[in-house]
């Protein structure tokens, strides 16, 4: 058999874990070859943790393009820049690294991609707000490619009862960058005989949208923020409902909807007594007349009180609707058994904050016990979740939950908070701005473990700088800069300048 290098149709796919790029693939390849086509299909895989993508690289010739029938083409490993006649990225940043690898020319590619953020390791680690900008990459999209198809394909699938594959594979089809028609799609996935019902809906939903015009295709604007659902009128429990009432009646009507949305976090948190000390908690600064001051309280309140704990995480990793969601984004079909595999690094202080007051306090006054409890303790443990074992101990965990409100990190959480609404409240008389972004610095502390410590110590540093800023006239100005500058960077440099910049006591 002889060689040919033959014109191919040279196809690119940037898909992250879980967003089915390999059924897709499969899907080309095979209504490519049902139709007598020559194709080859390769891929390299991206890194972990949304630290990169997998891409996929797809050749296509036909019958017609051999110079001989026994002629076999010469296909290439890899896509090349400037050679690439189709991308598809099922996430918008992985399209924009398309384009500044040179796979996405004016004059020849068809771009397809989705306008749906999966945020890069970097963007959630960032202190502050790390994420990147979208519209500019949007832009860029559409300077970049002869023909761009840019929407929310996520979306439609998830509304289709489908995954983003399927979407993509339609757009695919609706854009005509290949000689098949749309039927010729629709049986390549008749004939995989999983999930054909919502794939096929996605399918066709999402080719009728490739088929109409785009000249401004839509992103999605990053760092958004979603304004809050209008209070309900009826609870969905009884026992909640003079709660909704005692909104309506205590509170300033611009606050009801934030109010709605933190009662509603504290009560899934822990139970209805709880949500009744969160509006007390918040009652106390409605005397001010301060409308902004009860909505940042409103907000922060409720994040301080759903603090992070390893009860909360159990109870995450178990609620059945977190495993919907992990099957849909793997794209298992209603046969197929799907299991995740948790870790958890515990240290003797995580262990200690989930024991009753008294007896953490009884530890923690033997140096003796924590040095030979804490490296027992202290080791990383993987929890099969999805097996019998795995998920009762989970559950056992999250079950904790009954007795937390007696534990020593609650105990401690509930002491840092106090002092927090405490100063928020001597400032507010004289200066209710300043007490506003006292109560907007709560946003520095989260999570658990290391990274709460880092937080704390830096919400605390901030805690004492509005002792110092007040009487100023620009101190909620000073320290809302402060508090960005914490916000900018893991290191502390940015707070450290801003800091000695106000000329605030280095000691303090």
């Amino acid at each position: 058999m002889s060689l040919s290098k033959a014109r191919s149709i040279n196809i690119a796919i940037l898909a992250l874990g879980g967003q089915g790029g390999g059924v897709l693939v499969d899907w080309i390849v095979g209504m490519a070859e049902h139709a007598g086509w020559t194709a080859q299909a390769t891929s390299v895989a991206g890194v972990a943790q949304r630290t990169g993508a997998t891409i996929y690289y797809v050749e296509l010739v036909s019958p017609q393009d051999r110079p001989r029938p026994d002629a076999q083409p010469v296909l290439a490993l890899m896509a090349v820049p400037g050679d690439v006649d189709v991308l598809i990225a099922a996430e918008l940043m992985e399209a924009g690294r398309a384009v500044q690898r040179g796979l996405v020319t004016p004059d020849r590619t068809t771009l397809i991609a989705s306008s749906h953020r999966i945020f890069s390791v970097m963007e959630k680690t960032t202190p502050g707000n790390g994420l990147a900008e979208s519209e500019p990459v949007a832009q860029l999209l559409r300077d970049s490619a002869r023909q761009l198809v840019l929407d929310d394909m996520q979306a439609l699938a998830v509304n289709n009862g489908s995954v983003i594959s399927a979407s993509l594979f339609g757009a695919l089809a609706g854009s005509g960058a290949l000689p098949f028609a749309q039927a010729d799609f629709e049986s390549v996935v008749e004939r995989s005989g999983v999930g054909v019902k919502g794939s096929l809906a996605a399918l066709r939903a999402a080719a009728e949208l490739a088929r109409q015009p785009q000249a401004q295709p839509r992103a999605v604007a990053s760092g958004m923020a979603t304004a809050a659902r209008p209070l309900p009128e009826k609870a969905a429990a009884p026992a909640v409902q003079p709660l909704l009432e005692r909104i309506r009646s205590g509170f300033p009507a611009p606050a009801w909807n934030i109010l709605g949305e933190g009662l509603a976090r504290v009560l899934d948190y822990q139970d209805v007594a709880y949500g009744t000390e969160y509006l007390d908690r918040v009652a106390t600064f409605v005397a001010f007349g301060d409308t902004t001051l009860v909505t940042e309280a409103a907000h922060w309140i409720a994040v301080a009180m759903s603090y992070d704990d390893v009860v909360r995480v159990a109870d995450l990793k178990t609620r059945p609707e977190r495993w919907e969601r992990v099957r849909r984004e793997v794209g298992a079909g209603a046969d197929e058994v799907v299991g995740t595999e948790e870790f958890f690094h515990p240290r003797l202080a995580e262990v200690l904050g989930l024991l009753p007051l008294g007896l953490a306090r009884w530890v923690q006054a033997s140096p003796a016990l924590s040095a030979w409890l804490a490296p027992r303790l202290d080791k990383g443990r993987r929890i099969r979740a999805f097996s019998l074992r795995g998920h009762m101990q989970l559950r056992l965990v999250a079950g904790l939950r009954r007795w937390r409100r007696g534990s020593l990190r609650h105990a401690e959480e509930m002491q840092h908070l106090q002092q927090w609404l405490d100063l928020a409240l001597d400032l507010a008389p004289q200066d209710a701005a300043l007490a506003a972004e006292v109560l907007r610095c709560r946003r520095l502390v989260k999570g658990y473990s290391d990274t709460h410590a880092r937080g704390s110590s830096r919400f605390d540093r901030l805690m004492r700088a509005a002792r110092l800023l007040q009487g100023r006239e620009d101190a909620a100005i000073a320290l809302a800069s402060l508090r960005d500058a914490a916000l900018s960077d893991a290191e502390g440099k940015a707070l450290a300048q801003r800091w000695t910049s106000l000329q605030l006591p280095a000691s303090a």
